[in-house]
């Protein structure tokens, strides 16, 4: 397979930062990383491999057979009855190499144009699935961003996407890298395509396939074990996973796995997000497909991790990512590199890596979305739909505290064999830091999630049975059969030990009384030291909150070390040159200042505002000189960098600067109430009290309540 090079002979969209090789340390830590994924058994058998090419001829000959009975469903005669073809591809993680055992395989079926999505692929394609007895667990998601059609052949996972192509006939020698198959499609078929599409490219920008897999499949089982692997629940995906690890891999093209790792993790939590990770320069293209474009798409400048995919047209891969799940992922990108550190100096071993991440020792509250339906059938579909809109939950959190308060989803389900047909998902939620203390917030979310049950039951296939419940449960009353072993760890202070690193301050001691019963509690937790890996103490978010009915009272932690507000910068440092948009001489850096400053006045921002580039469309209150200067700095996103200097540096010699935040905060009375600014369609009731000056001079880490009813 050729390689993609730009006029200066190197892969990507900047010159490499460093060409050096491994060392023999390096050699020796690659051996290691191998056998730590073989020995995790994250490689499939040669059966396995069989087996999976088998089931693949299989679906091939189901789609052939479909094809031609809807091809004579439609009218035709028997000659273009005969001459009908379908053709099924692969992509993901099994064409690029680095799925394992049980993996599901993503495959994509490309049609001709009288076999229509909902009517032939959902429906008669469906009907042929479900007749032959080797099939299970079939449960179509046809209202999905990409309508998929998951199944099993013979134990084998598949998720099945359709492309309807303006071909009457489809040709066996298709080629999909050419851009004229997207001539006359709609939407839903070129993000189809482009599963397959971007895969091929992405083995065409990386310098090193094997290097490249190897570092591929160690990141992914990280996400894996860490939570933060999930496209649907607003974190990442495969496809995610794979072009950030590209990126990598031609920022260090020489470099053998075991530093690729340690430079993926090093890079990426000190990323200058919402700047774009891309492997190629975004192309308009012949056909006037839009593109990944902050300077024309107002919704693109609301993307908190924009992932670009390679090929035309380029889109952001990772526009379920929310401002909830963005902090979680930078945060393990951290105590990641931190480890890695600990290992190159031999202080750590891989295994520490992977450690499972505590998550239902982390929070204090969470919520419990419950789901249950009357047969497997239905519960599988249910589930589905209920997985596709449960980040939306998150987002309307966000947006109706004011991002004050954050949700953290579990990335799976969990089940309760007391309770058969039921599936269980839980979301941690904790209170944000913030730069000024308040004396007291209330939020009132039973509009939100009435709201969001209303969406869910609103589903197309919904049938009787099908129901959904969202409860609030305190960390000690989580039921038993989300524990390994059903067994509740036995001292929180294990959990405090492995909770994810926080910039923390000292919290005095403090109690809270409510009808349930008085809690004491005490959150002093020390603060972390930046050079050490040592995982240290989470602080909890929350204090108490009462169950439905009655008020409940959560206290918060603030601090002044990190305002994680909508304008205020995530990171304490950035690596200069690591990317010559992303250091502090480009176009890049400054930009998202530039929109906080156009932007930035409290009574007109629009409830979901959450980064420098601000989603706000033809219903937006921004004026016309405002809204010039967010076009004149989203224009400056995208224009040429300076190149990288002569010498390339290894980033271990970059130096790191302190970037300022923008924590300029309004006068109480200068706030605008959250009730005003929740939709008119929700019964959210929130209040912030004014602050007298005695509350003004209060430390950042004095407690506040926030008042949260459900």
């Amino acid at each position: 397979m050729s390689k993609v090079k730009n006029g200066n002979g190197y892969l990507g969209v900047t010159e490499p930062i460093s060409l050096n090789g491994p060392t023999e340390k390096d050699l020796m830590q690659t051996a290691q990383v191998e056998k730590y994924l073989s020995d995790a058994g994250l490689y499939e058998s040669q059966d396995e491999a069989v087996s999976r090419e088998e089931v693949l001829g299989k679906l091939d000959q189901t789609v052939k057979a479909w094809i031609k009975k809807a091809t004579r469903i439609s009218g035709y005669g028997e000659q273009f009855v005969h001459e009908a073809n379908a053709k099924i591809f692969t992509f993901g993680s099994y064409r690029l190499g680095v799925h394992g055992p049980g993996a599901d395989i993503d495959t994509l079926c490309v049609g001709p144009r009288h076999a229509t999505r909902n009517e032939y692929f959902f429906r008669w394609l469906h009907e042929m699935l479900a007749e032959m007895p080797e099939v299970s667990e079939l449960h179509p998601v046809p209202d999905a961003h990409v309508p998929v059609l998951g199944f099993k052949i013979n134990g084998v996972s598949i998720d099945l996407l359709y492309a309807n192509l303006a071909h009457a006939v489809i040709p066996e020698d298709l080629d999909l890298s050419q851009d004229s198959i997207l001539y006359n499609v709609d939407e839903q078929t070129v993000r189809s395509l482009n599963g397959c599409r971007v895969t091929d490219q992405i083995l065409k920008l990386v310098p090193n396939i094997p290097s490249f897999r190897t570092t591929l499949r160690f990141i992914r089982y990280w996400g894996k074990r860490r939570g933060v692997y999930s496209n649907v629940m607003g974190f990442l995906g495969g496809i995610n996973w794979a072009i950030l690890v590209g990126r990598i891999c031609q920022l260090y093209p020489n470099a053998s796995p075991s530093m690729l790792i340690s430079r993926f993790f090093r890079v990426y939590s000190k990323w200058k997000w919402p700047n774009p990770v891309m492997l190629c320069h975004i192309e308009e293209g012949p056909l006037g497909l839009p593109v990944w474009d902050p300077r024309r798409n107002y919704r693109d400048r609301g993307h908190q991790m924009p992932i670009i995919t390679p090929a035309y047209p380029c889109m952001n891969s990772s526009y379920n990512v929310s401002v909830s799940t963005r902090y979680v992922m930078i945060q393990e990108f951290t105590r990641a590199f931190e480890i890695c550190q600990a290992i190159d100096e031999g202080k750590a071993e891989w295994d520490a890596l992977f450690e499972p991440y505590p998550f239902f020792e982390s929070y204090k509250n969470y919520l419990n979305v419950n789901i249950t339906a009357r047969n497997e059938d239905d519960i599988r579909n249910w589930k589905g739909w209920v997985e596709s809109r449960l980040r939306t939950l998150v987002l309307k959190i966000e947006r109706y505290s004011h991002e004050m308060i954050l949700a953290h989803t579990y990335p799976r389900d969990f089940s309760d064999k007391s309770r058969p047909l039921h599936s269980f998902y839980f979301m941690g939620l904790w209170r944000k830091q913030t730069a000024q203390s308040q004396e007291a917030e209330q939020f009132d979310i039973r509009g939100i999630v009435n709201e969001f049950k209303s969406n869910i039951c609103a589903y197309q296939h919904w049938k009787e049975g099908m129901d959904i419940e969202v409860s609030h449960v305190k960390r000690r009353e989580i039921p038993l059969f989300v524990f390994p072993g059903g067994v509740r760890p036995r001292s929180s202070r294990t959990a405090q030990k492995n909770r994810r690193t926080v910039p923390t301050c000292d919290v005095s001691a403090g109690q809270v009384e409510n009808v349930l019963g008085t809690v004491s509690y005490s959150d002093a937790q020390p603060v972390p030291h930046k050079g050490s890996y040592t995982k240290q103490p989470e602080p909890d978010y929350s204090g108490c909150v009462q169950l439905p009915g009655s008020t409940s009272v959560l206290h918060s932690i603030l601090t002044n070390k990190e305002a994680l507000n909508g304008h205020a910068n995530f990171h304490a440092e950035s690596v200069e040159r690591e990317h010559p948009e992303h250091y502090q001489e480009s176009t890049f850096a400054p930009v998202q200042n530039n929109v906080c400053h156009a932007v930035k006045q409290h009574n007109i921002l629009p409830p979901n505002s959450n980064n420098g580039w601000q989603s706000y469309g033809s219903g937006s209150s921004l004026n016309s000189s405002q809204r010039e200067c967010a076009d004149s700095a989203a224009n400056n996103l995208l224009s040429t960098s300076p190149a990288i200097p002569a010498a390339p540096d290894e980033l271990d010699e970059l130096t790191y600067h302190q970037v300022i935040a923008n924590q300029t905060d309004a006068s109480a009375d200068q706030r605008p109430s959250l009730e005003a600014c929740s939709g008119d369609n929700l019964e959210q009731t929130c209040s912030l009290r004014p602050q007298n000056s005695n509350n003004l001079k209060r430390k950042a880490n004095e407690e506040l309540e926030l008042v949260v009813t459900w």
